[in-house]
């Protein structure tokens, strides 16, 4: 009799054995199981931070743990964009990227660069713009620069930052222009425009999206925008139109330590590619006049390594630390 049943104990055990096992496994949760930190670099109330908030609520129902927003300012975006790269890369911190990543270190801000990111998805991309107080003498872009020309240094530009799209579409328009202007940076696009709203500055180089809507509200003027094309409903010119094909784009997109978690990683581009489809972000993104610009994986890291060569020929050229 012993013989007889010794195979099916034998067997009994075994299973046992791997049913002792299930429990832990079925403990290990998918990605995430806590909150995960959404980086931005910038003051609250500028188009990045609304854009990061924005990411955040639409994101809320797509995952299982929230998205919390994290304002880090300082060292033109570089603190902020530290923090999360020499954080833990384990998917917990992720980092709202701007374009501002490809000039800041080339100006020998910090040690942060766009290469310590993997770039998941890319959600707005917005021209920067030659804007003046509505009340301002100069109707054109013409006057503005031939009045600037005769007075160097006299007239101001804020910008959101030393290294920022806009401080370094200011100087290349000085360069392409031969007018010396006056840098004022601010820390984020919000404080820049109401530095010139407070007439503490004679213009900016904002990105038009930003401060639109004092434009339409009469307060400000926008004299031409650095774009290929003209911006729908604006009845303003391109640089490249007056002769000056300067083309600067504040672009916003999320991205994560380059050596996240592969779950990670499949998870927010998933989510990012729902995040774009939802037609609640849509409306929120141009509510705050902020322009949808979807860019998947792939097309942005592309789109990044194109810009980023080309503001390695640009930035030596500029006098950006004044």
């Amino acid at each position: 009799m012993t013989t007889l049943f010794r195979a099916p104990r034998a067997l009994a055990t075994l299973l046992l054995a791997g049913l002792g096992a299930l429990p832990a496994a079925a403990q290990a949760d998918p990605y995430p199981t806590r909150a995960i930190e959404l980086m931005v670099a910038y003051q609250p109330g500028g188009g990045s931070d609304n854009t990061a908030r924005l990411i955040a609520d639409v994101a809320r129902p797509l995952m299982p743990q929230p998205v919390v927003v994290l304002n880090r300012p300082g060292a033109s975006g570089s603190i902020g964009w530290a923090y999360v790269a020499n954080g833990q890369p384990d998917g917990y911190r992720t980092v709202l990227m701007t374009t501002e990543m490809l000039v800041v270190p080339l100006m020998g801000i910090g040690k942060t660069t766009a290469d310590d990111f993997l770039p998941i998805a890319r959600f707005t991309d917005d021209p920067s713009s030659v804007t003046v107080r509505a009340d301002a003498p100069w109707k054109t872009l013409e006057e503005f620069l031939a009045d600037a020309r005769k007075k160097p240094g006299n007239v101001a530009i804020s910008n959101a930052g030393i290294g920022t799209v806009p401080h370094l579409a200011a100087a290349a328009l000085g360069e392409a222009s031969g007018v010396q202007f006056t840098h004022v940076p601010y820390q984020g696009s919000s404080p820049a425009i109401m530095g010139l709203l407070a007439g503490d500055v004679q213009a900016t180089t904002v990105a038009y999206a930003e401060l639109r809507q004092h434009v339409e509200t009469g307060k400000l003027r926008t004299l031409a925008v650095m774009a290929d094309q003209r911006v729908q409903g604006l009845d303003s010119p391109t640089l490249k139109e007056k002769g000056m094909d300067l083309q600067f784009s504040v672009w916003r997109g999320i991205g994560l330590p380059r050596q996240a978690p592969a779950e990670a990683v499949a998870k927010w581009r998933e989510v990012a590619r729902q995040i774009s489809e939802s037609s609640t972000f849509d409306a929120a993104l141009r509510k705050q006049n902020l322009t949808p610009a979807y860019a998947d994986s792939d097309a942005f890291a592309a789109d990044i390594a194109r810009q980023a060569a080309a503001f390695k020929t640009l930035v030596p050229k500029l006098n950006l630390k004044d």
